[in-house]
């Protein structure tokens, strides 16, 4: 399950439990009707209380952001304590061209992602 706030430039998604195909296809829905309007769209996902995702889900995160929409966004604030979730952001760095980085707290996260 996941939860989404949107302003003008930012899309706030946390996942809850399990991360499913559904939830991605929800977040996917989201950002492309945000990257519809002119200016830059910057990402913060809130993973702390994400206990696991589908194997469907990790394919479609890389269809989206690694070829589809490689250039699309500024910054993506990724939230989490977990070690291989900050291993898997900073792979992700090699083929996004976007400022990723990893916080572990989310009103920093937050502040730096709502930033121009």
């Amino acid at each position: 399950m996941i939860t989404i706030e949107q302003t003008p430039t930012l899309l706030n998604i946390a996942a809850l439990g399990e991360f499913t195909l559904a939830d991605f296809k929800q977040f996917e829905e989201h950002a492309l009707c945000m990257l519809k309007s002119p200016g830059t769209v910057n990402l913060l996902f809130d993973l702390r209380d994400m206990i696991s995702y589908t194997v469907d889900v990790a394919w479609e995160e890389i269809k989206f952001f690694n070829r589809e929409h490689l250039h699309a966004f500024s910054k993506i604030a990724v939230i989490t304590d977990d070690q291989w979730i900050t291993w898997q952001a900073w792979l992700s760095r090699m083929f996004v061209d976007a400022d990723i980085r990893v916080f572990t707290d989310y009103e920093q996260a937050k502040t730096w992602a709502a930033a121009a």
